[in-house]
C-alpha cells in the first residue's frame, strides 16, 4: 500500500531514478571501454569496435588483398564491421536492457 492516499512518494522516486541514472552511465562507459569482434571471409577480416559500436580496429590478412579484386575486399571489410556492431548492440542489450526497463517502470519518464 502506498502511503499518502495513494500517491507515490515523489522523494523516494526521485532518489530512485537518479541511482538508475547514475547505473546507467556507468554501463555506457563501461561499454565504451569494452571490446568486441566481427569477422568475415573465415577471419580474413576481422574488426573491433567498442560496445557503443565505435570502429577501434581493422585486422586484414594478405591473403585477403588481391589487387585486380578491391571490391570482395571492401565486401568483407563491411561484413566484419557489420559482425562487430551487432556483437556490440548485443553486449548493449545485456547491459543497459536491465537498466531501461527499470525505468521504463517508473511513473512520468518516457520509456
Amino acid at each position: 500500500m502506498i502511503p499518502g492516499g495513494g500517491q507515490p512518494n515523489m522523494q523516494q522516486l526521485l532518489q530512485q531514478a537518479q541511482k538508475m541514472q547514475q547505473d546507467l552511465a556507468k554501463a555506457q562507459e563501461e561499454l565504451a571501454r569494452t571490446e568486441v569482434d566481427g569477422q568475415a571471409g573465415g577471419g580474413l577480416v576481422k574488426a573491433t569496435v567498442n560496445g557503443s559500436g565505435d570502429l577501434r580496429g581493422l585486422v586484414i590478412d594478405p591473403k585477403a588483398v588481391d589487387p585486380d579484386d578491391t571490391e570482395t575486399l571492401a565486401d568483407l571489410v563491411v561484413a566484419a564491421v557489420q559482425a562487430a556492431n551487432e556483437n556490440a548492440q548485443q553486449l548493449q542489450q545485456e547491459k543497459l536492457g536491465p537498466l531501461a526497463q527499470g525505468l521504463g517502470g517508473m511513473p512520468g519518464l518516457p520509456f
